[in-house]
């Protein structure tokens, strides 16, 4: 397995590990949607998994200075629990770090325990807080 920085010859492979991995996710969540705007800012912070060329997993990252946040971690169904995910958050918090990053978020759907686990078992704890969000664009 090798993880490196997500190159424009990745699209089709995370497109279709996004469709496994999010199949409910809205619009705006899709690679179509996702992928440029995260080209757009910070694309060094957008990794993948291969494993014989082909696009077993994905995170991306963020950091505005203050706080750092995981998104859109991904590993194909027939590859999970063989250490892709933690490879691929360890590789984002480590770039994180390196700009600084103190802390790192994220958000799991309260649906979704058994991506709370695995966050849990890599260091992450359920903080008390509410989750707000807002969509500033209308039809998106």
């Amino acid at each position: 397995m090798e993880i490196r920085r997500y190159r424009p010859s990745d699209f089709d492979g995370v497109r279709s590990l996004w469709e496994e991995a999010f199949p409910n996710d809205p619009p705006w969540n899709r690679a179509g949607s996702a992928i440029p705007a995260k080209l757009a800012f910070q694309p060094e912070l957008f990794f993948v998994a291969l494993d014989g060329g082909g696009v077993i997993g994905s995170a991306m990252a963020g950091y505005d200075g203050h706080r750092g946040w995981l998104y859109s971690v991904a590993v194909r169904q027939d590859c999970r629990r063989g250490g892709v995910g933690t490879a691929l958050v360890r590789e984002a918090e480590n770039a994180l770090a390196d700009l600084g990053c103190e802390k790192v978020n994220l958000q799991v759907r309260a649906s979704n325990e058994a991506v709370a686990r695995f966050y849990t078992k890599l260091g992450y704890a359920i903080e008390d807080r509410i989750s707000l969000g807002r969509r500033l664009r209308a039809g998106l």
